[in-house]
């Protein structure tokens, strides 16, 4: 018989199976949503390299996890308690800090002004992406149409209500959309933020309950040396 009960290795062990899974497939979305990187952060969004670094982090993790289930070695668990402990501090800290840029992202696009929108536009990314979204979202520039200097783009081109004229001097279509983009951009960002959100508080959560597994397996690991090598039932917890 084994050190840890049956029933509870195969659980830890199966879940750290799906966490190595999930890894990897942070991993594939690492190097999909690299092209759009530089675009989010321009906007004040979360960078794509941390996706990487918890992609990492929680591959290796789960391998240890799994090494430590199979290995009933107390060490090892106490190494993989020990970071289920570190995970939980961070993943909390960067939650906190994901709902703070989120606020003061909204209040930027709330207030969004020249001077704010200026820095944007001289990212040639950004200007393709709000390029691609004025048509569909009847609006134009980030703060107004003023944005684009001279050149306004033919997506700002309005010709049925809400429209006001181009800023003179200023080439490109005679009406153009009366309402900035600044709201709409927002409301594309915040659903990576509350994702994110989602995935720092949900992976603290987790990381809580590895780390309380991590301290039953220890703890059955203990009483079986101490014991002479008797087996454990989960019933006596």
């Amino acid at each position: 018989m084994g050190k840890i009960n049956g029933c509870l290795k195969c659980l830890f062990i199966f879940f750290n199976v799906l966490f190595v899974i999930l890894g990897c497939l942070l991993i594939f979305a690492a190097v999909k949503a690299s092209t759009y990187g530089a675009q989010m952060s321009a906007v004040g969004g979360p960078g794509i390299g941390w996706v990487w670094v918890f992609a990492i982090g929680i591959l290796g993790i789960s391998i240890l996890g799994i090494y430590a289930g199979c290995s009933e070695k107390d060490l090892i668990l106490k190494i993989f308690a020990g970071f289920m402990a570190v995970g939980m501090i961070i993943m909390l800290i960067f939650g906190i800090i994901i709902a703070v840029m989120r606020n003061k992202a909204r209040d930027n696009f709330q207030s969004a002004s020249t001077e704010y929108a200026k820095p944007l536009m001289e990212d040639e990314g950004f200007r393709a992406m709000l390029n691609g979204i004025q048509q569909s979202g009847q609006c134009c520039g980030v703060a107004s149409a003023e944005d684009w200097d001279n050149e306004i783009p033919q997506s700002c081109e309005c010709t049925g209500y809400g429209c006001a004229p181009k800023p003179q001097g200023a080439r490109g279509p005679d009406r153009v959309f009366s309402q900035s983009c600044g709201a709409l951009l927002f409301l594309f960002l915040d659903i990576v933020f509350k994702i994110s959100m989602g995935f720092f508080f949900g992976f603290a959560v987790t990381a809580l309950l590895g780390l309380l597994v991590s301290f039953l397996m220890i703890h059955q690991v203990k009483r079986h040396d101490s014991s002479g090598g008797a087996s454990i039932a989960m019933k006596g917890y």
